[in-house]
């Protein structure tokens, strides 16, 4: 399978399931999308020589390094790994990473909020000590051989439960030596309560921290406003450039969310770099359909442009020592997908789960409070194994509507929560996402591709 493509003035063909990519000038990809739509070769000779003014053997040269190309496995090639008879329910799994959710509560009051101002449709909670404390013993017990363990310290708003957070971590610490472990923190905040305790904690053990940003002041206002009905923007943002700017090239992200508010998102991406953030992210809404904030179907040309927008702008600044990184362009294009990932999708009900404050396990965060995907709990395990085998199907070999997209590698099926929420199935598909997600690696698979071709 292959995916032809033109972006940003380049002839973009990409090899589906080796993940080589090839730059073409206009008559090399006519050829090859003509031989990828089955027309006999002496036809393609006859049409492109007359369509281009060229001579019959000049065709035949690129038919004859496009078969070089085929037989050296960079070009048509087939998936080896489609007919193989993997058995997805008895694959060995082990929990690598946790989202605890030490706070059910937040001192914003975002109205798109998936989680319902951080309370997941439940009642406002803390998470106490102890309960933290024996989620990191589950994930521990329940990682294998894995050296690597990662933790997620969520909400609500997290910082609202700052001191048991900072327990965990002394707990965490105090026993990857004897278990050989080694945990990489990470903190996902809103800002309201960054001061220089959390700075100095964060920049010392959270290997990344997620800071939540919309962009410009009347965009993030809107709809990320306090408790007492007043924008953040201003609280937050001087906090939020101190952090940054101590971290010391440590990671760290500004990931904002756009709405039907602001479809022209990329004034809002290029705004937070402009106040000096180079590590960026900008997620689209998931909400309900009817909620005034939600993407449309007249939305979605106006998004995918947005993204050709953004790779554009991304190269320009690159190319003036200003380059910052966008979370959705970042893709390795030297080793082809991950054959790993293809089989296990993004992890979540198998390796990655959330866990409330009172200890219970879900798949991740956005299945918190449905309890038709409640896994068990932190004291007792996973006790509907059922569910998590369910989960263990959530990626492109197993999702039938995957089957002829050629993106479906990169993504392994996209997200089940997603799914969910749009078809009422963890193995179905959210349409919208996978209309922006293959945009999205257009533009990605553009931009690495330019860059390359620029270093030669």
């Amino acid at each position: 399978m292959i995916h032809a493509y033109k972006l940003n003035g380049c002839n973009i063909v990409l090899d589906v399931y080796s993940g080589a990519v090839h730059l073409v000038d206009e008559i090399a990809y006519d050829v090859i999308t003509k031989l990828d739509a089955d027309v006999e070769r002496e036809t393609i000779v006859a049409e492109v020589s007359t369509a281009y003014g060229v001579q019959p053997d000049e065709v035949r040269d690129i038919l004859a390094d496009v078969d070089e190309l085929t037989a050296a496995g960079k070009l048509f090639t087939e998936d080896i790994y489609a007919d193989k008879a993997f058995d997805y329910k008895n694959r060995s799994t082990v929990v690598k990473a946790l989202c605890l959710h030490v706070a059910h509560t937040c001192n914003l009051t975002c109205n798109y909020c998936f989680a319902a101002q951080g309370k997941f449709h439940g009642d406002r909670a803390l998470m106490s000590f102890e309960v933290g404390k024996r989620a990191l013993d589950f994930l521990i017990e329940n990682s294998g051989s894995r050296v690597n363990l990662e933790v997620d310290f969520f909400g609500g708003e997290p910082l609202m439960n700052w001191d048991v957070v900072k327990q965990l971590v002394a707990y965490g610490r105090s026993r990857e030596k004897e278990c050989n472990k080694n945990f990489r923190f990470t903190l996902t905040t809103n800002g309201v309560l960054i001061d220089d305790d959390v700075i100095e904690f964060a920049n010392k053990e959270m290997h990344n921290v997620v800071l939540s940003l919309d962009g410009r002041p009347e965009i993030h206002d809107k709809l990320r406003r306090t408790v007492n009905n007043k924008g953040s923007y201003d609280l937050i943002v001087p906090k939020f450039q101190k952090l940054v700017q101590s971290r010391g090239g440590k990671g760290y992200y500004m990931r904002g969310t756009f709405t039907h508010d602001n479809v022209d998102f990329t004034n809002d991406i290029f705004h937070m770099a402009d106040l000096g953030f180079d590590q960026l992210s900008m997620e689209p809404v998931v909400c309900a359909p009817d909620e005034p904030w939600a993407l449309t179907e007249e939305d979605l040309p106006k998004v995918k442009e947005q993204y050709e927008i953004l790779a554009k702008e991304m190269l320009r600044r690159d190319r003036e020592g200003k380059g910052f990184t966008f979370y959705h362009y970042m893709i390795d294009l030297t080793g082809g997908p991950c054959i790993y990932k293809r089989i296990s999708g993004c992890g979540s009900g198998t390796e990655y789960m959330a866990v409330t404050p009172w200890g219970d396990l879900y798949p991740c965060h956005q299945f918190v409070g449905d309890e038709k995907y409640l896994l068990g709990n932190v004291f007792d395990g996973v006790t509907n194994t059922d569910l998590r085998d369910e989960f263990k199907l959530c990626n492109a070999y197993a999702r039938p509507d995957c089957k002829d997209c050629w993106a479906r590698l990169y993504c392994s099926g996209g997200c089940a929560a997603n799914a969910y929420h749009a078809t009422g199935s963890i193995r179905g598909i959210y349409e919208y996402g996978c209309e922006l997600f293959r945009k999205r690696m257009e533009c990605a698979i553009m931009i690495k591709a330019v860059q390359a071709m620029e270093k030669e």
